[in-house]
């Protein structure tokens, strides 16, 4: 398909779900894609450095990569190598692009075609009532967002976004920036994905990170995989459990959709993956329904109380318990009380089922659950990954070779961002150090999460809103809601490095601002620089980008927010901005003095892979109130379908990262040629009066009586969970309201959508 060319879904075709992931197949459409982008010797560059101890790091998912010495020369994946060259693509939007189609033109185009039109040149803005973008000068930019900021009434009328492909530098900066100017609204992608795993860990646990490492995936006796999908969103995760498996370990996979990648891996770096039959990766997969999570793990702490209470002394780990706990016997009690008859209903799974794993859990010494938006996205995400802590802490799994808890994060540094401080209510001892280093107080107040944001936005409560990398606009829930919520801010800017739907929906100003990508060197007047990034496990490394820039008109993300703060604080307080843009070595060794852990950050990032973040719970330290782990009641939830509806999850497509598809089918599920498909398993598709293949719409219910719609999906037959369905986002993020968030956490609910299914005025 043409770049140029803006895709339907007329061409719709279904076959079978596939029964393995990656192979040949995996590497062919790898290279397709990529040199559909750019030329060969360009993606050979990248595909050479990419995920290398001295090369650049994949812009894509945050799977760790092996110690050096242990890599291989091609250490990606077949998204990987497609995130790396998209990014690299030929293609280029000028500015007489621009010129040919307005902002409202735009808008209409799908997300894969803004995508394909190739990389942002220029700086552009689109003034009050004009219809299209203009060129601006990078001074003129900068002071005009400058100029807006010094004029809001306050500074919490301003909001400062990032996704994860930010890098350690750039986030320290704009959280630096953000405060020195007087806010904490800092929200990120982190809020609409993690966001429940990292409450509930830091509830439990003290930390809100993951507590394995790569090697300790490779050794554990058996791994859950749970609302995870890897051989879509981090395909070299298959190859680590591919590890386990060699080693003797098992995997149990949990979803409500049968996963390729999870019922045979052939990996494409293997000879046996080449020619042989591949390695089967899920030595037991439990179709669970959507939501059933917390009941499952809740069976599963149950039975591992009643296992100790016929054979004391032999199943619990009394140690762990007593000397690293508190609240074990409410935890008990509450345990206790599970109802077989809840359990069963929630999950669609078999009294069998659950006793097999529990078995399997019996037999295993050392234990790590695996997790993803699966679990993250409901409304009761948080009560189940602390139950989930629970569940390892019954038998000692954290601490040792092997054994732990291991949410496993999307953009490749989401983690980072979050270390850096890129957070609305990040604790008062990390803005004590950041004032002390810098010579400011640092607000108290709590900022706004991503929600939270678009509240402020479209209540008129925000009024300046800037994007580091991603695409708010099609990340986020309510989409028409957060559209006019957008277009109520006096100014908006998006730093990016293509085109994106949010660069559509723009306030009374709006801004473009290119920027170098992962792959472009970075020349400054200290010379060649080089960005760090933090993966899933806590490993801090270098990524040096190895191409001539698209255009000599792009600055670095960090040169954006130096240049910037320069502009609106004018030297109050007095920070060596322009200092920091010219050599990022003087902005990591302040990193060091603020941030824990960063000690001597310049020198030990320098070192082949770089080094790995302390975490205290591997020394059996919880940052608790209590000092201790906690073991926490948890009651019983799942979300409920009135008969005659389903329960909806989003998902990505094979070809798809976040929210950009880079084609129209989904390999690995057998849908080609389109996305406006819902999945639902054929039972349900004849309980339900309809027909397959039929165009339906998408009608989401609430508790409070509202509604929302998503129009012409055609239902296709797929071997989802009984009273489940799936479609792909961001086309369903219109269905779920702004105000369904996970309790606490306050993560959009985006796996537990109440639907029903409708026929479709337009039939096709």
């Amino acid at each position: 398909m043409s770049a140029l060319e803006d895709p339907t879904d007329e061409h719709l075709e279904i076959t079978s779900p596939k029964t393995w992931a990656a192979g040949l197949p995996a590497v062919a459409h790898a290279l397709q894609y990529s040199l559909s982008q750019t030329s060969p010797r360009r993606t050979m560059l990248t595909l050479l450095n990419v995920n290398q101890a001295k090369g650049v790091d994949c812009p894509g998912c945050a799977w760790p990569e092996a110690a050096p010495g242990k890599r291989h020369m091609n250490e990606y994946c077949e998204n990987g190598a497609k995130h790396i060259n998209d990014e690299a693509t030929s293609h280029r939007v000028r500015r007489e692009f621009f010129e040919r189609h307005t902002v409202d033109e735009l808008g209409r185009k799908s997300d894969y075609w803004l995508n394909q039109q190739g990389r942002l040149t220029e700086p552009m803005v689109k003034r009050p009532g004009a219809e299209h973008y203009e060129p601006i000068s990078w001074d003129d930019a900068i002071a005009l967002m400058a100029d807006e900021l010094r004029a809001l009434d306050s500074p919490d009328e301003a909001l400062f976004y990032t996704s994860g492909r930010v890098g350690n530098e750039a986030a320290f900066l704009l959280q630096l920036f953000a405060r020195a100017y007087g806010t904490n609204n800092l929200p990120d992608c982190s809020n609409m994905c993690h966001e429940s795993s990292g409450s509930a860990m830091t509830e439990t646990l003290g930390v809100g990170k993951g507590t394995v490492s790569l090697d300790d995936i490779h050794e554990a006796d058996l791994i859950f995989v749970v609302g995870q999908n890897p051989g879509t969103n981090h395909p070299r995760m298959l190859s680590a459990l591919e590890e386990t498996k060699r080693n003797g370990g098992s995997v149990v996979a949990v979803n409500t959709l049968p996963e390729a990648g999870l019922m045979r891996f052939k990996n494409p770096q293997k000879a046996r993956g080449v020619v042989g039959r591949g390695t089967v990766i899920a030595d037991q997969f439990l179709h669970i329904r959507a939501g059933g999570d917390l009941a499952l793990f809740q069976a599963l702490n149950l039975l591992l109380l009643e296992a100790e209470d016929a054979a004391p002394g032999t199943v619990l780990d009394h140690d762990f318990i007593r000397e690293h706990s508190t609240g074990f016997q409410e935890f008990a009690e509450q345990a206790r009380k599970t109802s077989w008859d809840d359990v069963l209903t929630a999950t669609g799974l078999t009294r069998e089922e659950i006793e097999q794993v529990h078995e399997r859990v019996l037999a295993a010494k050392s234990v790590i659950v695996c997790w993803a938006m699966g679990v993250t996205q409901q409304k009761h995400g948080v009560p189940t990954i602390r139950e989930i802590v629970n569940f390892l802490m019954l038998r000692g799994n954290l601490g040792r070779p092997g054994a732990g808890a291991c949410p496993v994060r999307g953009h490749s540094n989401v983690q980072g961002d979050r270390t850096m401080g890129i957070w609305e209510k990040m604790p008062q001892s990390f803005l004590d150090s950041l004032g002390r280093e810098f010579g400011f107080t640092p607000p108290a107040k709590h900022g706004h999460d991503s929600v939270n944001a678009i509240r402020a936005m479209r209540d008129g409560e925000a009024k300046f809103f800037l994007g580091v990398a991603g695409n708010f606009i099609r990340a986020t829930p309510d989409s028409d809601v957060t559209e006019q919520a957008m277009r109520r801010c006096r100014l908006t800017a998006h730093i990016s490095t293509k085109l994106n739907r949010s660069h559509t929906v723009c306030g009374d100003t709006a801004l473009i601002l290119p920027t170098l990508g992962r792959s472009d060197r970075d020349m400054q007047a200290g010379g060649e620089q080089f960005v760090t990034v933090e993966d899933s496990m806590s490993m801090v490394h270098a990524s040096r980008g190895k191409l001539a820039p698209a255009s000599p008109d792009l600055l670095s993300e960090v040169a954006i927010i130096s240049r910037l703060a320069r502009a609106t604080l004018g030297g109050t307080p007095e920070i060596g901005w322009e200092e920091f843009e010219a050599d990022y070595g003087t902005v990591r060794d302040r990193i060091s003095r603020v941030v824990p852990g960063f000690e001597d950050f310049n020198r030990r990032v320098a070192e082949p892979g770089g080094f790995q973040l302390p975490n205290p719970v591997n020394a059996m330290t919880f940052r608790t109130p209590s000092g201790k782990a906690v073991f926490t009641r948890n009651d019983f939830e799942m979300p409920l379908a009135p008969k005659g509806h389903l329960i909806l999850q989003s998902l990505r497509s094979h070809d798809q990262w976040n929210t950009v598809p880079y084609a129209m089918d989904d390999r690995y599920r057998g849908i080609r040629g389109g996305r406006r498909v819902v999945m639902v398993n054929p039972e349900d598709i004849e309980d339900l009066g309809l027909t397959e293949m039929q165009m339906v719409d998408l009608v989401s219910i609430w508790t409070d009586g509202s509604e929302r719609r998503a129009e012409s999906f055609r239902l296709v037959p797929y071997p989802t969970s009984r009273g489940s369905a799936a479609a792909y986002y961001p086309e369903t993020n219109v269905l779920v309201p702004l105000d369904s968030v996970a309790d606490v956490s306050n993560c959009p609910t985006s796996k537990a959508v109440v639907v029903r299914l409708e026929a479709a005025a337009w039939a096709g």
